[in-house]
């Protein structure tokens, strides 16, 4: 593995625990004047967008402004989410404990979301169409 993916694997990871981490926190702030729901939303929403700033200005180091990328960006988010959900039942409906079923799930879609960032979101060839 060259010097390059190593180093945006790091920063993805970096990434992706703030982006969790700002889901988890803003939940956790906002259940106490929202329902759940609602509050689930809302910070999914905003880890997402953390998600997406940290990546694509750091992680990827894309400096041009792109509606093309933003999109392609929630395209991908969305896949994975159900992605996400699909697998975490299935190892829930194989009886694997609770965790286990998160932690595949939560691997198996930052595993196709650094893939999709990679070489669809943020590739070289997606900014210089747009």
């Amino acid at each position: 593995m060259n010097q390059k993916n190593k180093k945006q694997i790091s920063r993805f990871l970096v990434a992706g625990f703030s982006a969790v981490a700002t889901d988890w926190l803003s939940y956790h702030f906002l259940i106490i004047i929202l329902n759940k729901s609602l509050s689930k939303g809302i910070s999914f929403i905003l880890g997402t967008f953390v998600a997406y700033i940290i990546n694509k200005y750091w992680t990827f180091e894309k400096k041009e402004k792109s509606v093309s990328e933003a999109g392609k960006f929630i395209l991908l988010y969305l896949s994975t989410l159900l992605v996400n959900v699909g697998v975490n039942k299935l190892f829930i409906h194989l009886n694997a404990p609770i965790n286990i079923a998160f932690l595949f799930a939560t691997a198996t879609s930052a595993t196709l979301n650094f893939i999709g960032q990679k070489w669809w979101v943020f590739s070289d060839k997606s900014t210089k169409q747009t």
